[in-house]
């Protein structure tokens, strides 16, 4: 037997057929029930519905097995400290680029709100975190909207980003290793990540430390690519020596 709840979610699919995307308030008001409710059907409900910063969304299974959705939730005090980190790095004034992710947005939330500065990011929940910061220009680079890990993919490089030479970059990923380097796992987030890496002139590598030793499909770069790597723990031996050697510096909670 159909639930109501059943009956609201097939309803939000009819309507996200026609629109790629639905405002909380505007699921809420088609329904006619509260936010709170559309949340709670949607944070109970296993399905092709989701929320994903504020907007309902079609989020179709991708071969990678990673989603947006099921990374939210996951060691958000861990990812919250790398990002404190990270966040005291950007300067006024200065042009910074925002991976995608579920880290990126703790970071900008780290942002003191008085400080001016350029945005530059390619996914939904990236930019509606930079909308939120009031002296923040932000530019979201346009493309085909992939779901599954709310990224705008570019359908030419040298539309948006040609123009951009950001100061700084912040950059999320899925396993950081001695060999491999930083990865990640959606193929289709390489080509803004690799022009972020040859146009930025500062990059920061903002991992919380269950990456560190892990492999994952879609190779971003050697570690060497970046000046800094914030975390929540140091990393090992290992991974330190090499820091040393190649002068990145580790940020991470010493206490």
């Amino acid at each position: 037997m159909e639930t109501r709840r059943d009956e609201r979610i097939s309803q939000l699919i009819q309507a996200l057929k026609r629109s790629d995307k639905l405002h909380l308030k505007e699921a809420a008001a088609l329904l006619g029930v509260s936010e709170m409710t559309i949340r709670r059907d949607l944070n109970s409900h296993s399905g092709p519905v989701v929320l994903l910063g504020g907007y309902v969304v079609l989020e179709p299974r991708s071969a990678s097995h990673y989603l947006l959705s099921d990374q939210k939730t996951r060691l958000v005090d861990e990812k919250r400290q790398a990002a404190r980190h990270a966040a005291k790095l950007l300067k006024a004034h200065q042009m910074a680029f925002f991976d995608c992710g579920t880290t990126t947005p703790w970071i900008i939330d780290a942002i003191d709100d008085e400080l001016p500065f350029t945005g530059v990011c390619y996914s939904l929940n990236t930019f509606l975190s930079l909308q939120e910061k009031p002296l923040c220009r932000a530019i979201l680079c346009g493309g085909e909207f992939h779901a599954s890990n709310a990224i705008f993919k570019p359908l030419s490089p040298q539309d948006t980003l040609s123009h951009l030479c950001p100061d700084i970059a912040f950059y999320s990923a899925a396993g950081v290793h001695m060999q491999h380097g930083a990865t990640c796992f959606n193929l289709d987030e390489l080509p803004v990540k690799h022009w972020a890496l040859a146009s930025a002139q500062r990059h920061v590598l903002v991992v919380d430390h269950s990456k560190f030793g892990k492999v994952r499909p879609a190779r971003m770069g050697e570690l060497s690519r970046f000046n800094v790597i914030a975390s929540d723990r140091r990393p090992d031996d290992e991974l330190t020596a090499l820091a040393k050697q190649h002068g990145i510096t580790l940020l991470y909670d010493r206490s």
